[in-house]
């Protein structure tokens, strides 16, 4: 081999060495930064005319398990859905209350069970009267609340769908540039590793948003899909829509055409409102406003015609008659069955009995729609509401039979376990989670190994100065023949 061979070897082994050194520390100082992968520096042996030449420094390569990533991303969808779904139960919870609780809706019906007793014990009592008039009013507040805020969670629920698909195509548009980008740095012979992380990252966000599928495509591209189907961006990035709905009413819904689904080039998705796009917080998000939300409310309406029905019958109230409203009026008027989505909203204590409203608290012992007062001692109506209201009946919208608490407290107990079945698949989704980035990392940057890299390199880049030291003093040596 000549001198000049020698020393263009070595030089090539230095320059390999320098490159390899920076692709090491890159690792290093990346161990524990989100999605970054692993790099290593693609070398190959080079020749001249059939002779050696040294070292041929490639491209840098990315290194990253795809199929872990597409789990590990699956698990963090499930997540993001679980966990909006079970914030939104929670708050549902805390609402309606828990059976046995104070401020459950269930506790303000027993508290009127005691009031009846109480008053019937002492039917010329003027507190007992009032106090069973406060706990009357006391039942329909706690609906009322408990629909204002179920309403509310529906609002915030429409919001929240907006500011995702916002977000959604934001990222898909950051995705497309990114695409084109690797493409453009592979082309002039750049490294696109980096861009290649920001977009690994931009993806997992996605992600939390509706589940995804990458597939890769020529030049670095890459196509993102929905598991069902859903081709999310294919060269150009999909831009999908959304019209918000800033107040929603009980019997707002997808399919009365009151609230919006997703759109597509400002055509309906799908009839769902969601299609193919369904998991993530995104299909949370529709699921809690059109399914658990809207089951809640007619959990709270049933509650309510309970009342209204137990307290309008005229064999219960012998100064009403078919059609008039009892204790408890739908904003005044008498329950209507065609009429009872949200009912629990509209609930309020007749106004006969009212003060506030110009009634007459002996109403409540004498009779709705009593003209005179009644003998102070009699008890039979107060003792009739009592039964009525721990009788076990069907209602209009409910078949199974129950007492008014006992409805009340079926229904607090159906929200708390929903709760814990989403709680269930979150902390299933959660190890899943858990363990799929623990495969993930093992794939990533090991400290060790790098520094074992390191001394490698610099055993190597010692080596080739050797041969470089060792050819100018044989130069020079040469030199002075």
């Amino acid at each position: 081999m000549s001198i000049s061979n020698s020393l263009s070897n070595a030089l090539s082994g230095m320059n390999a060495a320098s490159r390899t050194a920076e692709v090491v520390s890159s690792n290093l100082a990346n161990s524990l930064t989100d999605g970054y992968g692993r790099r290593t520096l693609s070398l190959s042996a080079a020749s001249i005319g059939g002779l050696g030449s040294g070292v041929e420094v490639g491209s840098v390569i990315r290194h990253v398990d795809r199929g872990v990533l597409s789990d590990r991303r699956l698990a963090e969808t499930s997540i993001g859905e679980y966990g909006s779904l079970v914030s939104t139960m929670s708050q549902v919870e805390d609402t309606v209350g828990r059976t046995g609780e104070d401020g459950s809706i269930s506790s303000y019906i027993v508290a009127l069970e005691a009031s009846l007793v109480d008053a019937a014990s002492d039917p010329s009592s003027p507190i007992a009267l009032s106090t069973l008039a406060n706990r009357i009013s006391g039942v329909a507040k706690s609906l009322n609340n408990a629909s204002e805020s179920v309403q509310t969670l529906r609002e915030e629920a429409d919001a929240s769908i907006a500011e995702q698909v916002d977000l959604l195509n934001t990222r898909l548009t950051q995705v497309e540039q990114l695409n084109a980008d690797i493409t453009y740095s592979r082309n002039t012979g750049g490294d696109p590793s980096s861009l290649m992380d920001q977009r690994q990252q931009i993806i997992d966000d996605i992600s939390e948003i509706v589940p995804v599928r990458e597939l890769d495509r020529d030049g670095g591209q890459v196509a993102l899909m929905t598991p069902d189907g859903e081709t999310l961006l294919e060269g150009k990035a999909k831009q999908f829509g959304f019209t918000q709905n800033n107040t929603i009413v009980p019997d707002m819904t997808l399919a009365s055409g009151g609230l919006s689904g997703i759109t597509l080039d400002g055509q309906p998705i799908a009839s769902d409102g969601l299609g193919k796009l369904s998991g993530g917080s995104l299909g949370a998000a529709f699921q809690a406003r059109d399914v658990e939300l809207v089951t809640a409310q007619e959990g709270l309406d049933n509650i309510a015609a309970d009342l209204m029905e137990r307290f309008q019958d005229p064999n219960v109230d012998p100064t009403l008659v078919a059609g008039d409203a009892g204790l408890f009026t739908d904003a005044g008027a008498a329950f209507d069955a065609a009429n009872s989505t949200g009912l629990a909203g509209r609930i309020s204590v007749n106004a006969a009995v009212d003060p506030d409203q110009g009634g007459t608290l002996t109403n409540l012992r004498d009779g709705i729609n009593a003209a005179v007062a009644g003998p102070s001692g009699n008890a039979s109506l107060l003792q009739a509401y009592s039964s009525a209201l721990t009788a076990t009946k069907s209602t209009a919208n409910d078949p199974v039979q129950q007492s008014a608490a006992g409805r009340a407290s079926s229904f607090e107990g159906k929200v708390g376990s929903q709760r814990l079945e989403f709680e269930a698949e979150l902390s299933f989704a959660t190890a899943r989670w858990a363990s799929l980035q623990e495969a993930e990392a093992a794939n990533g940057v090991d400290s060790d190994y790098e520094m074992q890299m390191l001394l490698r390199v610099e055993q190597a880049y010692a080596a080739n100065a050797r041969v470089i030291q060792a050819v100018e003093t044989m130069m020079q040596s040469l030199m002075e023949l």
